[in-house]
């Protein structure tokens, strides 16, 4: 069965609080690629280290730039 991305949008992205949540980890992106931590096309994903549902923010000592594999690596009990 194909994955029908437009009814994905319609159900969970368009959602207002989805559409903050991306709105946050945009600005979170910005914030360091402003310092010329993070580049465009570079690998680098911006981590939240104390996560943003767990109260974490977008204040700088939160933020740290991670590779792809390292940013994804931690859901599986992996430390890469």
């Amino acid at each position: 069965m194909a994955r029908d991305y437009r009814k994905e949008y319609d159900t969970y992205h368009a959602k207002p609080e989805q559409k903050k949540n991306r709105a946050k980890r945009n600005a979170a992106r910005a914030t360091l690629a402003k310092e010329g931590v993070v580049h465009k096309g570079d690998g680098k994903e911006v981590d939240h280290k104390v996560a943003m549902r767990n109260g974490g923010g977008n204040g700088r000592s939160n933020l740290r730039p991670l590779s792809l594999k390292a940013n994804r690596a931690w859901r599986k009990g992996k430390k890469s």
